[in-house]
């Protein structure tokens, strides 16, 4: 595998962004604004990319519709992790043989990371004829180019060169929410998880130098931003690769210390590079939010082995602890699987009772997923799967009972949150550690303020309150 960074140069780009507005040229030529429909699966790099992808195609001159029949371009974002998403790709992909066949001249491009795979990019390639044009995220970037020559030349596209990944600076972006905005501060990942796929379709980490990523962050804020979530893979890497001296806390800090009003987020983390300079950056700056997503997967140590995790259940809930006693009021959340090939019932008990323990405020919990090229792909797996299936429920069950008493605790509290919409007779909210309320007021002028807010109910998954001024 090419394990060698790449930085796209401004000259390149230049060039990108001349092959866009000639095809925009090309469309006005033809007295037509054609429309494209971006469908994306799996997590919020993926969500980031498709921005990226709407950034593009605005240049090109393209329109965006939400459905891909009628549409003069349809880009499907695929997601490699869980076999269920790339199921429904193959699914949804097939059917559009048929708004194709309705709509003469749609042009159809894969991309994501299920096409960093070469397995599953040949099979769309030889198996899926109707589709023109196939990326892997390293070649993002080069979308103008690659429409150029299926619209222009007439030619299909494959790309999906082996790449260690790139770093393209300066790509435009459409963006889906006025008020919260994903800003990638790294890409790809190092950590090789056995049942990840992730390291081999998006390539090694690799980061954004500190002055680009708080530049991106300055001009949302500017822009009306309240909230801005820090991307990676695994975010406390960031730096190592750059030798600035720079690490993941430092510039946290550094966003936090930018005029304005707003909000700092961030995700994923991984435990074994969790910091205690990180909680104490945390709990030093008011704007970053005392919310933490921290997985741990398993709460037994062999399974955490197998699983290449490079922790202990031990070593985890230090961390817990250590962010409690600086922050009391954090929110933690957290990734469960359940099933790895050849865990037990004592072992999988071993997660409930680190769950018990540490009081998630929310879990997104999945039944192991065997991902072909992975290293638990050739593990043993004796556990039937309605034995996986009992104990995914017990494991629901047991969250959704914490969940339920930790909400409660707030009622009587008054929150400061970021009114973010409307939901029938109410506004919907967040509070500073994330969490959904919904209050009974219809006053939508107030939705991209910061308010305070009295919690007078609870449930399972939300909060229910009243403006508190």
């Amino acid at each position: 595998m090419n394990t060698k960074t790449t930085v796209i140069s401004e000259a390149e780009l230049r060039r990108q962004a001349e092959i866009a507005q000639y095809i925009k040229e090309f469309w006005e030529k033809q007295g037509k604004t054609p429309v494209a429909f971006v469908d994306t699966y799996g997590c919020q790099q993926n969500e980031a990319d498709s921005e990226q992808i709407r950034g593009i195609l605005e240049t090109c001159g393209y329109g965006f519709t939400d459905t891909a029949e009628g549409a003069d371009l349809v880009v499907i974002n695929t997601c490699a992790i869980r076999e269920h998403a790339a199921q429904r790709v193959f699914g949804n992909v097939g059917a559009l043989v048929h708004t194709k066949r309705r709509h003469e001249g749609q042009k159809i491009f894969i991309c994501g990371c299920m096409m960093g795979k070469p397995e599953i990019s040949e099979r769309m390639k030889n198996s899926y004829r109707h589709v023109d044009g196939i990326f892997s995220p390293h070649h993002l970037w080069e979308l103008p180019e690659h429409l150029y020559r299926v619209l222009i030349r007439h030619r299909k596209v494959y790309a999906v060169a082996d790449s260690a990944g790139v770093i393209a600076e300066g790509l435009p972006v459409v963006r889906t929410n006025r008020l919260k905005a994903w800003v990638s501060i790294m890409y790809g990942c190092n950590n090789f998880c056995s049942y990840c796929i992730v390291p081999y379709v998006r390539g090694r980490e690799r980061s954004r130098r500190p002055e680009d990523v708080l530049e991106e962050c300055r001009s949302l804020i500017a822009q009306g931003y309240k909230d801005l979530t820090l991307l990676g893979q695994n975010v406390n890497s960031y730096g190592k690769d750059l030798g600035l001296g720079v690490d993941f806390a430092d510039l946290l800090e550094q966003v936090a210390q930018l005029d304005g009003e707003f909000t700092v987020r961030f995700m994923t983390s991984h435990p074994k590079d969790a910091s205690r300079k990180l909680f104490d950056v945390m709990a030093a700056n008011d704007k970053i939010a005392r919310q933490f997503h921290l997985p741990f997967q398993s709460g037994n140590d062999r399974i955490l082995k197998a699983m290449n995790r490079h922790y202990d259940s031990a070593q985890y809930r230090a961390l817990i602890d250590y962010g409690r006693s600086v922050m009391p009021e954090i929110v933690f959340t957290s990734d469960v699987i359940v099933g790895f090939p050849g865990e037990t019932e004592a072992e999988f008990e071993d997660t409930l009772r680190l769950v018990e323990d540490v009081r998630y405020d929310a879990l997104f919990t999945f039944i192991y997923s065997p991902r072909p090229g992975t290293p638990a792909a050739e593990l043993p797996d004796p556990t039937p799967k309605e034995e996986k299936s009992a104990r995914f429920e017990r494991l629901l069950a047991l969250q959704n009972r914490i969940s339920e008493e930790k909400h409660k605790e707030y009622i009587g509290r008054t929150l400061r949150v970021l009114i973010d919409g409307r939901e029938d007779d109410c506004l919907t909210a967040r509070t500073d550690g994330g969490r959904l309320v919904r209050l009974q007021t219809a006053d939508e002028t107030r939705i991209g303020q910061f308010a305070q807010a009295r919690i007078t109910d609870a449930t399972t998954w939300s909060l229910i309150g009243e403006l508190a001024e």
